[in-house]
């Protein structure tokens, strides 16, 4: 094996590892559906409704 298939290897090994303690640390959710749970349980924390910010179709 080269040194770059290694150095390839060992980024995406990095990146998992750093994507699955971000997703502990949010307990399982992806950020919107954290936040958007948090609204529900606190909505006096927040400015503005969260739900109108995720991007995509406005229907």
């Amino acid at each position: 094996m080269s040194h770059d298939i290694l150095r390839r290897h060992l980024r995406d090994l990095i990146d998992a590892y750093n994507f699955a303690q971000w997703l502990k640390t949010l307990k399982g959710l992806i950020p919107n559906e954290f936040i958007c749970k948090r609204w529900t349980s606190e909505p006096n924390g927040f400015i503005i409704t969260p739900i109108d910010q995720i991007p995509g179709l406005n229907t």
